[in-house]
Protein backbone atom coordinates (compact mmCIF):
# COMPACT_ATOMS: atom_id res chain seq x y z
CA UNK A 1 0.00 0.00 0.00
CA UNK A 2 3.01 2.80 0.87
CA UNK A 3 3.85 1.50 -2.45
CA UNK A 4 1.11 2.69 -4.41
CA UNK A 5 1.15 5.72 -2.48
CA UNK A 6 4.51 6.71 -3.16
CA UNK A 7 4.28 6.11 -6.32
CA UNK A 8 0.94 8.58 -6.95
CA UNK A 9 2.89 11.06 -4.94
CA UNK A 10 5.81 10.52 -7.18
CA UNK A 11 3.70 11.19 -10.32
CA UNK A 12 1.64 14.86 -8.70
CA UNK A 13 2.99 18.14 -10.35
CA UNK A 14 5.72 20.01 -8.05
CA UNK A 15 3.44 22.75 -7.05
CA UNK A 16 1.28 19.82 -5.50
CA UNK A 17 4.27 18.45 -3.67
CA UNK A 18 4.71 21.37 -2.53
CA UNK A 19 1.00 22.21 -1.48
CA UNK A 20 0.74 18.84 0.42
CA UNK A 21 3.85 20.13 2.74
CA UNK A 22 2.98 23.08 3.03
CA UNK A 23 -0.76 21.78 4.88
CA UNK A 24 0.53 18.31 6.10
CA UNK A 25 3.31 20.15 8.49
CA UNK A 26 4.41 22.02 10.74
CA UNK A 27 4.30 26.13 10.48
CA UNK A 28 8.51 25.81 10.49
CA UNK A 29 10.13 22.65 10.21
CA UNK A 30 13.81 21.45 10.53
CA UNK A 31 15.40 18.92 8.25
CA UNK A 32 18.96 17.03 8.26
CA UNK A 33 20.68 16.07 5.14
CA UNK A 34 24.20 14.43 4.71
CA UNK A 35 26.63 14.75 1.83
CA UNK A 36 28.91 11.74 1.50
CA UNK A 37 32.21 11.91 -1.18
CA UNK A 38 34.03 8.96 -1.83
CA UNK A 39 37.46 8.76 -2.65
CA UNK A 40 37.07 10.65 -6.72
CA UNK A 41 34.82 12.91 -5.42
CA UNK A 42 31.95 11.89 -6.69
CA UNK A 43 28.75 12.63 -4.08
CA UNK A 44 26.44 9.58 -2.96
CA UNK A 45 22.67 10.74 -4.33
CA UNK A 46 19.50 8.50 -3.30
CA UNK A 47 16.82 7.55 -5.50
CA UNK A 48 13.60 8.46 -3.71
CA UNK A 49 10.40 6.39 -4.38
CA UNK A 50 7.90 9.79 -3.60
CA UNK A 51 9.71 12.50 -5.30
CA UNK A 52 8.97 14.17 -8.42
CA UNK A 53 12.69 14.41 -9.34
CA UNK A 54 13.44 10.92 -7.87
CA UNK A 55 17.43 11.74 -7.43
CA UNK A 56 18.47 13.83 -4.18
CA UNK A 57 20.36 14.00 -1.36
CA UNK A 58 19.90 11.58 1.85
CA UNK A 59 17.82 12.99 4.33
CA UNK A 60 15.00 13.42 6.67
CA UNK A 61 13.66 15.51 9.15
CA UNK A 62 14.23 15.62 13.07
CA UNK A 63 12.36 14.33 15.05
CA UNK A 64 11.26 16.05 18.84
CA UNK A 65 13.83 16.22 21.02
CA UNK A 66 16.10 14.61 18.77
CA UNK A 67 19.71 16.53 17.63
CA UNK A 68 20.41 17.19 14.59
CA UNK A 69 23.50 15.46 13.76
CA UNK A 70 21.70 12.01 15.78
CA UNK A 71 18.80 12.49 13.43
CA UNK A 72 20.78 12.45 9.91
CA UNK A 73 22.39 8.74 11.33
CA UNK A 74 19.06 7.93 12.45
CA UNK A 75 17.90 8.81 9.16
CA UNK A 76 20.02 7.19 6.55
CA UNK A 77 20.14 3.95 9.05
CA UNK A 78 16.51 4.15 8.42
CA UNK A 79 16.77 4.15 4.98
CA UNK A 80 19.38 2.22 4.08
CA UNK A 81 20.93 -0.09 6.42
CA UNK A 82 24.06 1.38 6.50
CA UNK A 83 25.63 3.56 9.29
CA UNK A 84 27.69 6.83 8.79
CA UNK A 85 29.47 8.74 10.69
CA UNK A 86 29.66 12.80 11.01
CA UNK A 87 32.54 14.63 9.89
CA UNK A 88 31.44 17.85 10.20
CA UNK A 89 28.74 20.67 10.07
CA UNK A 90 28.59 21.80 6.43
CA UNK A 91 25.85 24.06 6.21
CA UNK A 92 22.74 25.39 8.10
CA UNK A 93 20.08 27.25 6.50
CA UNK A 94 16.82 28.39 5.53
CA UNK A 95 14.86 27.51 2.96
CA UNK A 96 13.49 30.35 -0.06
CA UNK A 97 10.37 28.39 -1.13
CA UNK A 98 8.80 27.38 2.28
CA UNK A 99 9.40 28.01 6.02
CA UNK A 100 12.47 25.02 6.43
CA UNK A 101 15.38 25.18 8.29
CA UNK A 102 18.08 22.96 6.32
CA UNK A 103 21.17 21.39 8.21
CA UNK A 104 23.87 20.10 5.78
CA UNK A 105 26.33 17.50 7.03
CA UNK A 106 29.75 16.01 5.95
CA UNK A 107 29.75 12.58 6.61
CA UNK A 108 31.17 8.95 6.11
CA UNK A 109 29.74 5.44 5.26
CA UNK A 110 30.85 2.96 8.31
CA UNK A 111 29.21 0.27 8.14
CA UNK A 112 26.61 -1.60 6.56
CA UNK A 113 25.56 -2.83 3.28
CA UNK A 114 22.74 -0.86 1.22
CA UNK A 115 18.95 -2.56 1.65
CA UNK A 116 16.17 -0.59 -0.43
CA UNK A 117 13.06 0.95 1.55
CA UNK A 118 9.80 1.73 0.93
CA UNK A 119 11.51 5.16 0.75
CA UNK A 120 14.99 4.97 -0.82
CA UNK A 121 15.06 2.48 -4.04
CA UNK A 122 18.60 3.08 -5.26
CA UNK A 123 22.06 4.90 -3.72
CA UNK A 124 24.55 5.88 -6.05
CA UNK A 125 27.93 7.95 -6.75
CA UNK A 126 27.70 10.29 -9.31
CA UNK A 127 30.87 12.71 -10.72
CA UNK A 128 29.64 16.85 -10.15
CA UNK A 129 29.47 17.18 -13.85
CA UNK A 130 27.04 14.07 -14.56
CA UNK A 131 24.35 15.25 -11.35
CA UNK A 132 21.14 13.65 -12.60
CA UNK A 133 18.00 15.70 -12.76
CA UNK A 134 16.91 16.80 -9.00
CA UNK A 135 16.37 19.93 -7.11
CA UNK A 136 18.50 23.25 -8.35
CA UNK A 137 18.68 23.77 -4.59
CA UNK A 138 20.21 20.20 -4.02
CA UNK A 139 22.48 20.87 -6.84
CA UNK A 140 23.64 24.23 -5.29
CA UNK A 141 24.49 22.75 -2.47
CA UNK A 142 26.15 19.98 -3.69
CA UNK A 143 28.53 22.57 -5.92
CA UNK A 144 28.93 24.39 -2.71
CA UNK A 145 29.90 21.93 -0.88
CA UNK A 146 32.40 20.30 -3.26
CA UNK A 147 34.48 23.56 -3.01
CA UNK A 148 34.16 23.78 0.68
CA UNK A 149 35.62 20.75 1.59
CA UNK A 150 38.60 21.03 -0.93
Amino acid sequence: MIKILMNILRRMPMWLHVFATRISQPKFNAGVSALVFDEAGRVLLFKHTYRKYEWGIPGGSLEYREQPAEAIVREFYEETNMKIEVKKLLKVSSAKEFPHLGITYLCEITDGEFKPSHEISEMKYFHLSELPIMLTAEKELIQWAAKEIN
